[in-house]
């Protein structure tokens, strides 16, 4: 368990995720109980406001849920445990944060780009260019997170087999 924490922490870090953050998930999935926030301080030996933040915004991925038991004051706190929904959760949060705003800014860059003498014609389709590609990956990515997780999990499997079924 503590090789998993420390690596999924490791990778959390390269993912441009906080290190603190992807160990308590990790933590939090591996758990079989709710913990509450002393608990993953003492697991951990992380300062309790960095687990107090880190909590909240695990929360706000959609990753960890809040709990509360009968008679006790303390919040305690669970992973989601399917992987599937982990991968969909991240994935959406992360198109919020990142794919939104570039596909914003892709399309205010080409826009100006387009109605400036100046822009060379050549950077003014590559721009535009990269506009259409993300808004059409989002479009496909909003197609597909519809599916069933059935589907999706059979898409996965046939892999490049699929290319079969569409002339590829």
């Amino acid at each position: 368990m503590q090789r998993f924490v420390l690596h999924w922490g490791e990778m959390g870090a390269r993912w441009g995720v906080n290190r603190s953050i992807a160990q308590i998930h990790a933590l939090l999935y591996l758990a079989d109980e709710p913990l509450d926030a002393e608990e993953i301080v003492d697991t951990l030996k992380i300062a309790r406001s960095n687990v107090s933040n880190s909590l909240k915004e695990l929360q706000a991925l959609g990753l960890v849920n809040r709990e509360q038991v009968l008679g006790d004051r303390r919040d305690r706190f669970t992973a989601t445990h399917e992987p599937w929904d982990m991968l969909m959760a991240i994935a959406e949060a992360r198109k919020q944060r990142e794919i939104d705003p570039t596909i914003q800014i892709l399309q205010e860059c080409a826009d100006a780009a387009e109605a400036d003498g100046n822009t060379p014609e050549l950077a003014a389709e590559r721009l535009r260019r990269m506009e259409e590609f993300v808004t059409n990956l989002t479009g496909w990515y909003g197609q597909v997170k519809s599916l069933p997780q059935g589907t999706l999990i059979k898409l996965m499997k046939l892999g490049a087999r699929v290319a079969k079924f569409v002339g590829g």
